[in-house]
């Protein structure tokens, strides 16, 4: 059999150019573009490694993945990943920023030449878009991946004569492994010219309309102008006067868009297959079927199919529990060790205020980074294997039943690891109401930040027990409370979509991936970057409201702190207590008449129903913030007055007591307040996303009005039936 992969022919580029005059260090501004599952990603993580941050596009909400990679020791470049796309002619917001960017010369992140990533085993449709950035101009490098894949299918690619064809360099590659990265970056770092080779030109008739736009915005190629006639309305650069005077052209020439367009692809493919027949040969018809199809057979099975997926779901929170427990215990017990040891050698206000502020609310996001970084991992094989395309097909199936877009699975699923980015994957689905009922429901898919609360509430009344000798009860009770998130969220759609009366048809296509096994250095990356963002975000939030809520805690109006000592001490002497059950009651009075327990006293009337009290009342507002931030609040909170040697957060919650001296954190408020974050609103993040993308405050209010109305109403009915 031939191989897919041959020497690599001589680049098609022009003298090196590593060094500005005088040595002094070259940057690079380098786009990558491809299709989706094209290996664009895989080739952005072997470029930038941990060299990457995520960020918004100017302007609009889309997600920027940006990284730096060092071609050479004095050339450093500035990759930008843009979103996946099929063409240069957008459907959704994700690839309108695509054009956006590279459409407008004056752009502060104009790429000084792009990377164009495409499928080797699948060139025909992916050089569809390669042949319109060509007819750009722009200067380019074509990275040809997946050559494996290729090689499996028994397809064989002659290198030399398709760069040839193309007129740009080409780098056969494998980007999974490595595979030719660096000889993409001695390419990347030389000078490199537009393609030499046009694929499409504009009929006669069109050409008086572009010269004159061509002329009016001082463009540099005929293809762009066309360009400019068929997204008018969609460039964002443009001014009003761009847009009328285009508006106006397009009436005078009686510009056909919808079916230019279409004659285009055609012509576009016509050519492609015609230039395919001369590079691309198969040596091995394939008499079987492939094996992801077979595969496919009983992951995406009717029924098999949900019963392996519920499994997977089982594995993954029964691994949240036990294989997390270790390190967490680890990293709890380090930091109320710490705690203890800083004590134990110096006492006054600032070795409470690093103790019971700094550290207790340190404690509280440590403690969670196995679990998000398990979360996190699992998401990651899925995905790098192939199986999460499968998950949101056969979910579809379910959608429909509830009246949501089958596209509304992808945002639903990323509500899981979070609901800001999940929210902005909408972008996706063209249909607005369809957006406006995923928008809305999303926040109900249990999130990674209510992993804290849920892990220590259930860790608290779940015994730690297993069943049948391998299923752990906490994790079924964790899967319980995802699948509760979930079940209320397409319930809400079910009920929002009948009341918008919405009749729209929409159409849900996706592309499976073949089956690959993960690659575990991006894996690996995929985890960093998480971890990261949850000690350096989140963190941040709840060390600074630890320490606010320490110093609340800590001091009170006028002279209402000593006051308390003295009543205390005064009942402790008649109640002949212990010199230790006498600190413990001046503290708990202390903290009792503190601006905190001023605070929570007051808004303590409207979550009694509930079976909750001042404390609890505090973390649920501070929480808003950031569900994680709750045990932040929660360790803070009892910190104060409490047993030097009950220092981590289980040991604080199991010490508490009601007014009757019973353990307050029963079943019964345990599950009223695990029901209660399942339903309430996540945190302010995901309001002001969703007033980013709704772009007014009506559905934002709506949300929160909804869910903190439904979180109200389910825990009150979990308290009262279950006290």
């Amino acid at each position: 059999m031939a191989r897919a992969a041959v020497a690599e022919p001589t680049p098609l580029v022009g003298p090196a150019a590593s060094l500005t005059p005088g040595g002094a260090e070259r940057h690079t501004r380098i786009a990558l573009i491809g299709n989706p599952n094209s290996g664009k990603s895989s080739l952005f993580n072997q470029l930038t490694g941990l060299n990457q941050k995520v960020g918004n596009f100017p302007g609009v909400t889309v997600d920027r993945k940006t990284g730096s990679a060092q071609l050479t020791a004095q050339h450093r470049a500035d990759i930008l990943d843009l979103p996946g796309t099929y063409s240069l002619y957008p459907k959704s917001l994700d690839e309108k920023v695509i054009t956006d960017l590279l459409y407008d010369r004056g752009a502060s992140e104009y790429p000084d030449f792009v990377v164009v990533t495409v499928d080797a085993s699948n060139l025909k449709r992916n050089l569809l878009l390669f042949t319109q950035l060509a007819d750009l101009q722009l200067p380019m490098v074509l990275a040809l991946n997946m050559m494996d894949t290729a090689e499996q299918h028994g397809i064989h690619v002659d290198v030399a004569e398709l760069q040839q064809q193309l007129g740009v360099p080409i780098i056969p590659m494998n980007a999974r492994k490595g595979v030719g990265v660096t000889a993409l970056k001695i390419v990347m770092a030389q000078e490199l010219g537009p393609p030499t080779q046009t694929f499409y030109e504009p009929s006669e008739e069109l050409l008086p309309m572009i010269r004159q736009i061509r002329y009016y915005f001082n463009l540099h190629n005929d293809y762009l102008a066309l360009h400019y006639a068929h997204q008018s309305e969609r460039l964002r650069f443009l001014s009003a006067d761009d847009r009328a005077y285009l508006a106006e052209l397009k009436q005078q020439y009686h510009f056909d868009s919808i079916g230019l367009q279409a004659q285009e692809t055609i012509d576009r493919y016509a050519r492609i297959s015609e230039l395919l027949l001369d590079v691309v040969r198969v040596t091995r018809a394939e008499q079987n079927e492939s094996y992801s199809n077979k595969i496919d057979r009983v992951l995406t099975h009717k029924v098999w199919g949900y019963l392996i997926f519920l499994a997977v779901l089982f594995l993954l929170f029964q691994a949240i529990f036990a294989w997390a427990q270790y390190p967490m215990d680890l990293l709890d017990q380090s930091v109320a060790w710490l705690s203890s040891q800083i004590k134990d050698a110096a006492s006054g206000p600032l070795i409470d205020l690093l103790t019971d502020g700094i550290l207790a609310g340190l404690g509280g996001v440590l403690m969670f980074i196995p679990q998000i970084a398990l979360l996190f991992a699992f998401i990651a094989v899925l995905e790098e294997s192939g199986y999460m395309a499968r998950v949101t097909f056969m979910m579809d199936k379910i959608m429909r039943k509830f009246g949501l877009n089958g596209k509304s699975v992808v945002p639903l699923i990323s509500g899981w690891a979070c609901a800001v980015p999940a929210i902005m994957s909408t972008r996706t689905i063209e249909n607005w109401k369809d957006r406006i009922i995923t928008i809305f429901v999303t926040p109900l898919m249990s999130c990674s930040a209510r992993i804290p609360v849920y892990t220590v509430l259930v860790a608290l009344v779940v015994p730690d027990e297993k069943v049948l000798g391998i299923f752990n009860l906490q994790g079924v009770a964790l899967m319980g409370l995802y699948l509760l998130g979930f079940v209320s969220a397409v319930l809400s759609a079910w009920v929002l979509k009948t009341m918008l009366r919405a009749k729209e048809r929409s159409f849900f296509i996706m592309e499976f991936p073949v089956y690959r096994w993960p690659r575990w250095k991006n894996v690996g990356l995929t985890i960093i970057e998480k971890v990261k963002a949850f000690v350096f975000q989140a963190g941040k939030i709840i060390v600074a409201i630890s320490v606010l809520l320490w110093v609340l805690a800590s001091y009170g109006p006028g002279n209402a702190l000593q006051q308390a000592e003295q009543h205390a001490r005064t009942a402790a002497t008649q109640q002949q207590l212990t010199a230790e059950q006498t600190e413990n009651l001046v503290a708990a009075e202390k903290l009792e008449s503190s601006y905190a327990g001023v605070f929570g006293r007051s808004i303590e009337p409207a979550v009694r129903p509930l079976g909750f009290d001042w404390k609890v009342s505090i973390a649920l507002l501070t929480s808003f913030a950031a569900r994680e931030v709750f045990v932040g609040t929660i360790s803070t909170i009892y910190s104060v007055g409490q047993d030097a040697d009950m220092s981590t957060v289980q040991e604080k919650l199991r010490a508490e007591k009601d007014d009757n001296g019973q353990p307050f954190f029963t079943p019964a408020r345990a599950a009223s307040l695990l029901v209660f974050y399942v339903f309430a609103m996540q945190c302010v993040s995901t309001l002001a996303t969703t007033y980013r993308e709704t772009k007014g405050w009506t559905w934002p209010v709506l949300q929160l009005v909804y869910m903190t109305g439904l979180a109200y109403v389910m825990s009150l009915l979990v308290y009262q039936l279950m006290k």
